[in-house]
């Protein structure tokens, strides 16, 4: 049998409708696509994560301290047995300064050398030392206290401080009673210190004294001993002087010596160094020395009495 032939339209046809998705339904198996967020939300989302691991790591750390807290023993209170363990643990096993080292290195900045110059003829024009002593500095303006026999007669006095600076000086006032000399020095270091004077109203026998000096030129030396006796009266061997009123000590003291502090262990000043006593011709130290109380010798700058 012949098949009719198929022929196309002539009429125009108006576009074709667009076909309408129908609505999907969930099948069983298929997945259905989640909306993606929008960037608000994505910030949102990213800061409370960072609050939380934060909040994680702060209880973390909290947690570990508290654990070591916990962990550490109590530390106990202290108590005299601990202390005087300590202090003898330091003892044993630290050197400490002596009590003369301490007090010789708190007056040690106001010791003076003094020497005294001469002309060794009427002739001669040459200066030669006629006498050398030592000194102690008792106001920081360049006051100084030595001994009259140390400076009496030279032509030119010159006073060494102890950071080595020379500087020439003047007598301002002399107590020839007490064999004392007040020296006002022209050149002053710019650390100058004065020495701590104190009252000998206290002083006993038996108390631990250091002398300062430059014994035979030598020094600043120290010698320490203890005081033998109070109010001791001396003669000097040509006679021409007598001394009252003296403290009598056993440190050692020798020709240079004279004029120079005679200090408790607390580095204060009680006496001058004035005389040595030697029945011999010899001017050496036989145990006994003199000092001059520092009352008299503040007297002769006139300071005021303690």
């Amino acid at each position: 049998m012949r098949r009719p032939a198929l022929y196309s339209s002539s009429r125009r046809r108006g576009p074709a409708p667009v076909a309408t998705a129908a609505p999907q339904t969930e099948a069983a198996g298929t997945a259905i696509d989640t909306p993606s967020p929008t960037k608000p939300q994505r910030a949102v989302t990213v800061r409370h994560g960072r609050i939380l691991w934060l909040a994680i790591v702060s209880l973390t750390v909290a947690l570990g301290a508290s654990l070591w807290l916990a962990a550490r023993p109590i530390p106990r209170a202290l108590t005299q047995a601990d202390i005087d363990a300590a202090v003898q643990h330091t003892l044993q096993t630290k050197s400490l300064p002596s009590p003369i080292a301490r007090a010789a290195a708190a007056v040690g900045p106001s010791v003076v050398r003094v020497v005294g110059y001469g002309h060794a003829t009427r002739k001669s024009r040459e200066m030669t030392e006629r006498g050398i002593g030592t000194g102690v500095v008792i106001v920081d303006k360049g006051v100084i206290l030595t001994n009259l026999h140390v400076v009496q007669g030279a032509e030119r006095i010159v006073v060494t401080f102890a950071d080595g600076l020379d500087s020439p000086a003047t007598i301002t006032s002399t107590q020839p009673e007490n064999d004392l000399a007040v020296l006002q020095a022209h050149k002053l270091p710019d650390d100058l210190q004065a020495a701590t004077l104190r009252s000998t109203q206290n002083l006993r026998p038996g108390d631990q004294v250091a002398a300062i000096g430059f014994p035979f030129g030598i020094g600043p030396s120290v010698s320490a001993g203890v005081v033998s006796g109070l109010g001791r009266e001396f003669q000097s061997p040509p006679g021409k002087r007598q001394l009252s009123n003296l403290i009598q000590f056993d440190a050692a003291a020798n020709p240079g010596n004279s004029g120079g502090p005679l200090v408790t262990m607390d580095g204060e000043v009680v006496g001058i160094v004035t005389a040595i006593l030697n029945p011999t011709t010899a001017r050496t130290f036989l145990g006994i020395g003199f000092a001059v109380p520092i009352e008299n010798a503040a007297a002769a700058v006139g300071m005021p009495p303690f």
